[in-house]
C-alpha cells in the first residue's frame, strides 16, 4: 500500500475518534490526530508480531495447534490498538489526579491572596511559583496575559484544554467575577467548599471499597492459589498427570499477574487527595 493511501485511511480513522484532537491537546500531545492515528497503528503492529511470534514458539513446544494462532491475528491486533488509542485518556487522568492533589491548597492559596488584597494576575503568579501542577496552568495563563491576552480570553483558553473538572470550575468562577465585577475571592470560596466535600465524599467511598477487595484479594490471590495447588498435585498423582516445570513456571507467572493486577486495582482505585 503506497504511503498516500496510508495516510488517507490514517485520516479516515481519526475521524471515527472525533474527540481525539482535544483529548491529545488536553493530554499535552503536541501529535495531529492522523499522526497519532499512524503511530498507534504502527506500534500495535509490532507488539502484535512480537506477541504472536512468542505464543506461537510456546504452542509449538507445548505441541498444541498452531495454525489456530494466525487465525486471531486481526483479533490480537484489534486489541493491541484499541487499548494503545487510548493512551491520551490515560495521560489525561495521570494529569487530572496531579491537580486533584494540589487543587484545594492551590484554591485556598488564591483566596487568602485576594482577600490580602493582592490582584488576580498577581496571585496567579504566585500560584505558579508554589505549586508544580497547577502552577504551569496558570503559568501559561499569565504568560499569555504578558503577551497582550485579556485576562478573560487567557481564561478562556486555558479552559477549553484543562483536564480537571473541578480546575475549570476555578476558572470558570474566575471568568465570571471578571465579567459580572463581583469579588473573585468570595465566589471562589463557595467552589473550594464543594469540591473538598466532594474530595471527602471520594475518601470514605474508597474507605468503603477496601474491605471487600481485601477479603476478595485473599481468597482469589491468597487461599485459593495455594489450595488449588495442593489439590492439583494430589489429583496428578492419581490421573497420572505430569506437573513439569513449564507448568509450574507459568501457574506462578500467572498468580503473579493475578496478585499485580489486584494492586494495580487497588491503587488505580485511590483518589488522588492529599489533606
Amino acid at each position: 500500500m503506497k504511503a498516500g493511501n496510508l495516510n488517507t485511511l490514517f485520516q479516515r480513522i481519526s475521524k471515527t475518534f472525533p474527540a481525539l484532537r482535544m483529548k491529545l491537546k488536553q493530554a499535552g500531545m503536541d501529535d495531529r490526530p492522523e499522526d497519532f492515528i499512524k503511530k498507534t497503528f504502527v506500534s500495535a503492529f509490532y507488539m502484535t508480531t512480537g506477541l504472536v511470534v512468542a505464543l506461537f514458539l510456546v504452542l509449538a513446544k507445548l505441541n498444541v495447534l498452531k495454525g489456530v494462532l494466525f487465525l486471531i491475528v486481526p483479533i490480537i491486533f484489534f486489541v493491541m490498538f484499541m487499548y494503545m488509542i487510548r493512551l491520551p485518556d490515560v495521560r489525561i487522568s495521570k494529569k487530572e489526579k496531579d491537580i486533584s492533589k494540589e487543587i484545594v491548597f492551590a484554591g485556598r492559596f488564591i483566596i487568602i491572596e485576594l482577600e490580602s488584597g493582592v490582584p488576580l494576575y498577581t496571585a496567579m503568579v504566585n500560584v505558579s511559583k508554589n505549586y508544580e501542577v497547577i502552577g504551569r496552568y496558570f503559568k501559561e495563563i499569565t504568560d499569555k496575559v504578558d503577551l497582550g491576552t485579556s485576562m478573560e480570553d487567557a481564561l478562556n483558553e486555558a479552559v477549553e484544554f484543562i483536564p480537571s473538572n473541578d480546575f475549570r470550575k476555578i476558572l470558570w468562577q474566575m471568568i465570571n467575577s471578571i465579567r459580572t465585577g463581583a469579588d473573585v475571592a468570595k465566589s471562589l470560596y463557595s467552589v473550594m467548599e464543594q469540591i473538598t466535600r466532594d474530595q471527602i465524599t471520594e475518601v470514605n467511598k474508597y474507605g468503603k471499597k477496601l474491605n471487600p477487595l481485601a477479603m476478595f484479594y485473599m481468597i482469589v490471590a491468597v487461599i485459593l492459589p495455594s489450595l488449588g495447588i495442593t489439590m492439583l498435585i494430589i489429583l496428578s498423582s492419581f490421573i497420572q498427570f505430569e506437573l513439569s516445570l513449564t507448568i509450574l513456571i507459568s501457574l506462578a507467572c500467572f498468580l503473579g499477574f493475578v496478585q499485580f493486577m489486584f494492586i494495580a486495582m487497588i491503587k488505580f482505585s485511590r483518589p488522588a487527595i492529599e489533606f
